[in-house]
């Protein structure tokens, strides 16, 4: 069995769009069992599809997301996630993201070049 995969906030966009990297990175998207969702990817998704697209759009999204596997934030990836700020010079959410793959085993799936030569990081960039 493949291991875990955290989908990244710009990877659930793109596939949400539909865009050519998006249809990419659908087949690349993990069955719910083996997703993880980290809060803070809930709380990007549900500030970007309100947005973009409306509160229903939206509710549907993130009713799907708790049919993955959830992962709250906690103590060891809050200290993980303020190393790899420090090492890898990644945002804060960026680096709970990552921290959330690392603490649980789980690969990252992702088209944000900020996580570019990280371990475990499978990354579909973005062509201008």
């Amino acid at each position: 069995m493949p291991p875990p995969r955290v989908v990244d906030t710009s990877a659930w966009i793109e596939w949400l769009t539909d865009s050519v990297l998006g249809r990419v990175l659908g087949k690349q998207f993990p069955d719910q069992p083996r997703c993880l969702v980290p809060t803070v990817v809930q709380l990007e998704l549900s500030k970007w599809l309100t947005r973009e697209v409306g509160e229903d759009a939206s509710d549907q999204v993130i009713a799907y997301t708790q049919k993955c596997r959830v992962v709250p934030l906690d103590t060891a990836i809050a200290l993980l996630a303020a190393d790899m700020c420090r090492e890898h010079r990644l945002a804060t959410a960026d680096a709970i993201v990552y921290a959330t793959a690392r603490c649980h085993g789980a690969e990252l799936l992702t088209c944000d070049a900020h996580f570019e030569g990280l371990p475990d990081v499978a990354l579909f960039p973005k062509t201008a």
